[in-house]
């Protein structure tokens, strides 16, 4: 039914699949371990970026404390008022 010509070439074939697969399994973990490595990145970043913002406020707020707590007070206020301004809005929809 196969003649040995026949069976090279389905051996030579199957090479060739199992080949392209190494090749696509090896690919897909390059692109993974790039995105794995830029998420890594990205989130030193943030977290530099976080710390860097931190000390600044404290810095701020030891050094002019009584105006950091009025613009904490200021922006409370503002939330309370808009928060307020909402939940009426939706009382007068009901």
């Amino acid at each position: 039914m196969f003649d040995n010509k026949s069976l090279e070439h389905v051996g030579s074939l199957a090479d060739q699949a199992v080949q392209s697969a190494d090749q696509a399994i090896k690919s897909t973990q390059r692109v993974a371990q790039d995105a794995l490595d830029s998420v890594r990145d990205t989130s030193r970043q943030l977290r530099q970026q976080a710390h860097y913002a931190s000390d600044r406020t404290v810095d701020y707020i030891r050094d002019d404390p009584i105006k950091a707590m009025l613009i904490a007070a200021a922006t409370g206020a503002a939330l309370m008022a808009l928060v307020n301004l909402v939940s009426h809005s939706r009382e007068r929809q009901h």
